[in-house]
């Protein structure tokens, strides 16, 4: 079933260093921008991390340091990739959760803010667990009935994701072919930045999702114990985590005026 879209869509998969959205970096990306009209623009490029890529990890996806020696950084792609994604709604295998904060955390150590927030988002697994409970490669198979020769090449598992959309879409009913629906249908829940360190509660309020204040108003506790803003901002959170609570801080300052 082709894709009934308001805007371009980019899905896009990630192959990096680790699994740990605030450290680790991206050595290979790939992106197939479809748009409206059903036309699809595909970019894969390698990128060096400027970072050691650990043994475990090229076991999983096969890039090793020397593949990337001479590979553009992400900092000398940011401006043209951003441009590229300007205006894009998303589509991912497990995105929201994991390829989506490690690209904005990349966008960020570039001095590129991108603005995300009216973007729509829709995660293929998460559509695929709450119908099937299986993986990308099983998905692949289950709805496409194909095998996934090349999984973890991100390019491979880009198309795999697409392809897959398209089949839910064939395959059920119920699901709406409509970016902003299946955005809703795939999320997991209202989050402030991208790792869920801050969500919204049914007020619509920013609320601690971790920790000994988990569950309590950011602003609330950022004014009874100013010390956990400074915490966080030293800590080990990321980049985007710390943009959130800044402007969060910020607005609440304004209000107070």
């Amino acid at each position: 079933m082709k894709l009934n879209l308001k805007r371009p869509i980019i899905f896009f998969d990630l192959e990096t260093t680790g699994v740990d959205t605030a450290r680790d970096r991206i050595v290979e990306i790939s992106m197939i921008k479809v748009m409206p009209d059903g036309e699809e623009i595909t970019r894969t490029r390698r990128l060096n991390p400027g970072m050691h890529i650990p043994e475990e990890a090229t076991a999983v996806h096969g890039i090793t340091d020397d593949d990337v020696r001479d590979c553009p950084t992400f900092a000398q792609v940011a401006k043209s990739l951003e441009q590229f994604i300007r205006g894009c709604d998303f589509g991912g295998f497990n995105s929201i959760r994991f390829d989506l904060p490690v690209l904005v955390e990349e966008f960020l150590r570039a001095g590129v803010d991108v603005d995300l927030k009216r973007r729509k988002f829709v995660d293929v697994q998460n559509i695929f667990h709450k119908k099937e409970q299986r993986t990308l490669v099983a998905a692949y198979k289950f709805y496409c009935d194909k095998e996934l020769d090349e999984a973890h090449s991100a390019e491979a598992d880009t198309r795999a994701t697409y392809e897959v959309l398209k089949a839910q879409l064939d395959r059920y009913d119920d699901l709406e072919n409509d970016v902003d629906k299946l955005a809703e249908f795939s999320s997991r829940g209202e989050t402030a930045d991208y790792a869920g360190r801050i969500l919204y509660n049914e007020k619509g309020e920013e609320v601690f999702g971790f920790g000994k204040y988990k569950g309590r108003s950011v602003s609330e506790i950022f004014r009874i114990e100013p010390s956990y803003y400074a915490w966080m901002m030293n800590g080990d959170f990321p980049l985007y985590t710390k943009k959130v609570i800044t402007e969060i801080r910020m607005r609440d300052k304004m209000q107070n005026k």
